[in-house]
């Protein structure tokens, strides 16, 4: 099997570039310029019933054409999917099957368990959705659409049970004791707005009970039209963000289109009960709207108590775009880009575009609320673009949109904007300005009251913030270097990690590198130590943070890595890196055995984690382990 190789900053460009053509083919021409209007954040009404709701998306349905009137998610890359290059009924690999640890009692369901690492997550006390968790006993896993269930209680890891999944893609897990929530989507469902996709998706729950995992079962299941945005669990809460685009409306029949077209229902599917139960995702008066037109998606945040299940979901809705989501231990935030007419018209990109902003009161369990909304200039990243510290909302941007071609990017300049709540007014206090002119952020970290951020289009400056003062947020300091860090991650209060990509003095990028940058005196930051991984090698920890694993017990990182064609050699798996004080050492490489016997294809392996002194990586094949201390080989178990 021959691998194709795309570096990730291409690949996001390419996608960026179809999806906004796809909006583009989708806008109606001739569409009026609107008036300039002055931008002010405000509080956002209900709808006092569904008349109201249905007379507003009547009206704004002309001034769309019919069509969602929301710039699509271009640029967002979705959850990684673990999935066989080819299904067949060949037999596994021969190799695997004989590393397979024998069958060994489990432990006990009161002994502790080992110390172990969480999926790498923005927030200390909000873990996020994930293809893989772990409870320090037991591995779940999902591969090829089945969850399975490895007991790493023993010496060696073993298979006691899989499960197949509802839904055909996009696959992950919350968990939460006895109880994980999987969420994932399926086709089908409600026409999308569009001339070039033919349908939209469709969102799957799954309630599952996984108190015995030889025995996993669903109890519940629910699914709804839209797409699955985001989610995060804080304690037994987890929020689920779903946005949901109208179907098509002809704007002939735009009079006698239904609440329906624009609120579209959930189906709950119980096990326990044997009973179905059918309702619209919202009622009509829950459901807000901005002030300023922001198009006809349905924004909606279901909460869900798991240690109760989901026979009880708590809903919320906006009337507007869902395209990040943040969260702290208080509040959950959702960032859309605003509705633009000079898009309908066909027309370029305006140089002043909007990220809108829209806080949910999350602080009680069980429980959201819609707070406050505000909006600051440019786009967003990413989710580490927001960072919530000290009551005030801190928000990093750029003028233009990443999508753009990089010529177009010259005038650019980039911004963190600091907010804080009065009333329901997201009202902006502060603004530090002038970060990377005619370049675009690659990178964001907010630690306390500091703040980074990486520009780049020839050259990497990090940026160094001071927001100790709300009011006065000031770069302090900067250092150039070539190529860029598309992740960041602290080591320390004076270190930091960066993932990324090397690069010439031309900008022309030369594979994955790691950047060790001393930040303890934020005026004057430094690099203290790099490996670069070669011209052809590529990580998707350069853009998936979540398949990034640093161990702080021995100061061990990981993550995985792709090379091809590199001096004849090529290489499929995960790599370690010992990180020191001003060095970055190899710790060791760790492949994968073929899926199928006979191949040569290694799978790509997607996460890592640590379970006691042992170190497991995942791929679509199966799970290895390999000994922390040294990366030794241990086993590995195949996924049937």
């Amino acid at each position: 099997m021959t691998a194709v190789r795309t570096q990730p900053a291409t690949q996001l460009r390419r996608a960026a570039l179809v999806a906004l053509a796809v909006l583009l083919l989708t806008l109606p021409a001739g569409a009026p310029a609107a008036a300039k209007a002055p931008v002010k954040p405000a509080a956002l009404p209900a709808f006092a019933s569904c008349k109201s709701l249905l007379g507003y998306a009547r009206r704004n349905a002309r001034r769309t054409g019919g069509r969602t009137g929301v710039p699509m998610r271009a640029g967002v890359l979705q959850a990684q999917v673990l999935t066989s290059p080819v299904q067949s009924d060949v037999q596994a690999s021969p190799t695997a099957a004989l590393d397979a640890p024998a069958a060994e009692g489990r432990s006990g369901a009161d002994s502790a368990a080992p110390a172990f690492s969480s999926t790498n997550v923005q927030e200390a006390g909000v873990d996020e959705p994930d293809i893989v968790k772990t409870d320090g006993r037991t591995v779940y896993a999902i591969a090829d659409r089945k969850l399975h269930a490895l007991d790493v209680a023993g010496a060696r890891p073993r298979l006691i049970g899989s499960l197949e999944l509802a839904g055909s893609y996009g696959h992950q897990l919350l968990i939460r004791g006895n109880r994980l929530l999987v969420m994932s989507s399926s086709f089908g469902g409600a026409q999308m707005a569009s001339r070039v996709i033919a349908s939209a998706s469709q969102v799957v729950l799954s309630e599952v009970d996984i108190s015995d995992p030889a025995l996993m079962k669903v109890l519940r299941t629910m699914t709804l039209e839209g797409a699955l945005v985001d989610g995060r669990l804080t304690g037994a809460t987890a929020r689920i963000v779903v946005g949901a685009s109208p179907e098509y409306i002809a704007p002939a029949a735009l009079a006698k289109s239904s609440v329906r077209s624009f609120v579209p229902r959930t189906v709950l599917k119980s096990n326990v009960s044997g009973r179905t139960f059918r309702r619209s995702v919202v009622s009509c008066d829950d459901v807000r709207h901005p002030r300023r037109f922001s198009g006809l998606d349905l924004l909606t945040v279901l909460t869900i108590d798991l240690d109760k299940g989901m026979f009880d979901v708590d809903r919320d809705a906006i009337m507007a775009g869902a395209q990040t989501v943040y969260a702290s231990t208080t509040g959950l935030y959702i960032a859309s880009q605003r509705y633009v007419p000079a898009l309908e018209a066909g027309r370029a990109v305006p140089a002043h575009s909007r990220t809108e902003l829209h806080r949910f009161e999350a602080s009680k369990p069980g429980q959201t609320s819609y707070a406050s909304s505000g909006s600051v200039a440019g786009f967003v990243l990413n989710q580490y673009s927001l960072s919530e510290f000290d009551g005030a909302l801190r928000v990093a941007s750029t003028e233009q949109p990443a999508w753009l071609d990089a010529d177009a990017t010259r005038d650019s300049e980039s911004f963190v904007t600091v907010l804080t709540e009065r009333g329901s007014e997201l009202a902006p206090v502060g603004r530090a300005e002038g970060l990377g002119r005619g370049e675009r952020i690659y990178a964001v970290r907010f630690a306390g009251d500091k703040g980074y951020v990486v520009t780049f289009r020839q050259v990497d400056p990090l940026y160094t913030l001071d927001l100790s003062k709300k009011t006065d947020p000031r770069v302090v300091g900067e250092l150039k270097i070539l190529g860029y860090s598309a992740y960041l991650h602290p080591i320390s209060e004076d270190l930091l990690l960066g993932v990324g990509q090397d690069a010439t003095a031309q900008g022309r990028t030369q594979g994955t590198q790691l950047s060790l940058f001393d930040v303890s005196d934020p005026r004057r930051p430094g690099r203290r130590a790099q490996v670069s991984l070669g011209a052809s090698a590529s990580s998707t920890a350069e853009y998936d943070p979540h398949a990034f694993l640093f161990w702080k017990p021995s100061n061990l990182a990981v993550i995985p890595l792709s090379t091809y064609g590199e001096r004849g050699e090529e290489f499929q798996g995960a790599v370690g890196f010992s990180i020191g004080a001003a060095r970055i050492t190899e710790a060791g490489r760790i492949t994968h055995p073929p899926k199928v016997a006979g191949e040569t294809y290694k799978p790509p392996i997607g996460r890592s984690l640590v379970v006691g002194e042992t170190l497991y990586t995942l791929s679509f094949a199966g799970l290895a382990a390999n000994r922390v201390d040294g990366l030794a080989s241990l086993s590995f178990t195949p996924f049937p």
